[in-house]
């Protein structure tokens, strides 16, 4: 994969935020997928679908503060509606290493 350079005004689109799991499913018919139930200090809680089944226990995601994309447009999976996008690191050995701040912080907190 090549790096392309773009402008920041097009990274400044992107609203990337701190949110905690706070819950989390396993998705009917499928191995690798979660329903995560994700607290990003809004009105009401937003769905994730993500796979993590294979990396991750459902206890290891709980109550856990990751950062999230939150202005994509919802995308149908497997018949669930995900809201957000989950960010995570492939640390070169086949795990799925997930971004997290390395203190607690508010929901809904911006990263800059």
């Amino acid at each position: 994969m090549t790096n392309q350079n773009m402008e920041f005004t097009d990274f400044a689109k992107v609203a990337i935020k701190v949110g905690t799991v706070i819950k989390v499913e396993k998705i009917t018919n499928s191995q690798k997928l979660y329903r995560l139930e994700v607290d990003l200090g809004e009105d009401l809680p937003r769905q994730v679908i993500a796979g993590l089944a294979g990396f991750y226990a459902p206890d290891e995601l709980l109550n856990q503060q990751f950062v999230f994309v939150t202005n994509l447009k919802p995308r149908p999976i497997m018949g669930y509606e995900s809201q957000a996008m989950i960010l995570a690191a492939d640390d070169g050995r086949g795990r799925v290493v997930l971004i997290k701040p390395s203190a607690k912080v508010e929901n809904g907190s911006p990263i800059r």
